[in-house]
């Protein structure tokens, strides 16, 4: 587990432009990626993660120029989901300037796919998406989803985490569909809930309205927090975030 926390902000993209919506709908365009990767470096980003929220064939060139791009002019590490589908996938991505992926929907269809990933490139590399949704229909309350949070699977959402873990997933990005661009806080019980069971840094997303949300996830064991609209908004900037973080005890870098 790292110590210091990290302030992450994320850039969904759609054909090579930032969009954001509420609840994964109703996308709107929000900028330049990489204009908007070097403002947020500027103000003192940890890292940047790119999700590629439409990841057709077709778009996926606009990915690898998008990613390649931003890498050249951003000096920060790069996570970059979106329509990863097999280890040459990821071999494309970290040629084109990616340091980690983010795998979602193909680590559902096929779990295999995370022990592959993770025994050619290293564990650090992988990253495995969750978009979680409270449900009664699971033993813990929550159930993963697919498909921007409108198909849910079968699948426990910690159960799942657990066993993305085992197989070889170094860090869990652990989006709640419900919080999603509410910004009335991160889901704090989804969080401490993952910190329990997880032997690989927690990251927590969906639902910052301020820069007095991040500290509760912090201390609910998030090793790092996701935000998108407040930043895009220009609402707050990851200085006044971490600031707020270190008011309230933690260390940032």
């Amino acid at each position: 587990m790292s110590l210091a926390v990290r302030v992450i902000p994320c850039l969904d993209v759609a054909a090579g432009r930032v969009v954001k919506g509420v609840n994964f709908l109703d996308l709107r365009d929000a900028g330049d990626p990489v204009e908007l990767a070097a403002l947020y470096a500027g103000q003192g980003a940890d890292e940047l993660t790119f999700l590629d929220v439409t990841a057709t064939v077709d778009e996926r060139a606009t990915t690898y120029e998008m990613v390649q791009r931003v890498a050249e002019q951003v000096f920060i590490p790069l996570t970059v989901g979106g329509g990863v589908r097999s280890s040459e996938d990821v071999a494309r991505l970290l040629g084109h300037g990616a340091d980690k992926i983010g795998v979602n929907s193909a680590a559902i269809a096929r779990p295999a796919l995370l022990s592959e990933i993770a025994d050619r490139f290293g564990a650090q590399v992988l990253v495995l998406s969750l978009d979680v949704k409270r449900s009664d229909r699971t033993e813990s309350g929550f159930v993963v989803t697919t498909h921007g949070g409108r198909t849910e699977t079968a699948l426990d959402a910690l159960a799942w985490a657990k066993h993305a873990v085992e197989l070889g997933a170094g860090e869990l990005l652990v989006n709640s569909i419900d919080a999603d661009g509410t910004k009335a806080g991160f889901d704090l019980e989804l969080t401490a809930l993952m910190h329990e069971l997880s032997s690989v840094p927690v990251i927590a997303s969906g639902g910052a309205g301020s820069a007095a949300d991040f500290a509760p996830a912090w201390r609910a064991g998030a090793d790092a927090m996701l935000a998108a609209s407040i930043f895009h908004n220009r609402e707050v900037t990851v200085g006044e975030v971490k600031r707020a973080l270190a008011a309230e005890g933690a260390i940032v870098r």
